[in-house]
């Protein structure tokens, strides 16, 4: 498993099929972290749609992303599960942020951040404009995350 960034560390690209809900169409698309250079941008890995914590975690982030916007970043949820199960949980909770598929773990891994029997450990990862890792938040088994409020503070900071 590579280790997690370090502060100040580049982010390497990536790809990855996803979605996002606008309205009542959910519009499928592959995403790469490349084509979000130029603005702030912030990862917010989960273990899985529709469990508690994680529903509650992107819920906030939903809830908070006009602010998040404002601050000048995007937000994409990611998760293992299939593109189908992303756009049920979008349209069950009424998400509006792009959730990304990564079945084979591979950006997960790529950030350090797979565990054994949770798969995925919840973390959150600011990325500046030009792609470095600002801020971060991984636990160690997942039963918290950082409301966007925190969120939108960190960058606030980045911009200040």
């Amino acid at each position: 498993m590579a280790p997690t960034p370090k502060i100040g560390d580049t982010v390497a690209d990536f790809r990855l099929p996803g979605g996002h809900l606008d309205g009542e169409t959910f519009h499928r698309r592959d995403y790469t972290l490349c084509e979000q250079r130029g603005k702030p941008h912030v990862l917010a890995f989960y273990s899985g749609d529709d469990t508690p914590v994680c529903t509650a975690q992107l819920c906030s982030y939903s809830d908070g992303l006009a602010e998040l916007h404002l601050a000048g970043a995007t937000v994409w949820g990611i998760s293992p599960q299939r593109v189908d199960s992303h756009e049920r949980f979008a349209r069950a909770r009424g998400l509006r942020m792009p959730l990304l598929s990564d079945q084979g773990r591979t950006v997960a891994k790529s950030f350090g951040i797979t565990a054994p029997l949770i798969g995925v450990r919840r973390a959150v990862f600011i990325l500046t404009a030009t792609g470095r890792l600002h801020w971060k938040h991984v636990t160690a088994v997942g039963a918290t995350y950082p409301p966007a409020a925190i969120l939108t503070a960190q960058l606030a900071r980045l911009a200040g």
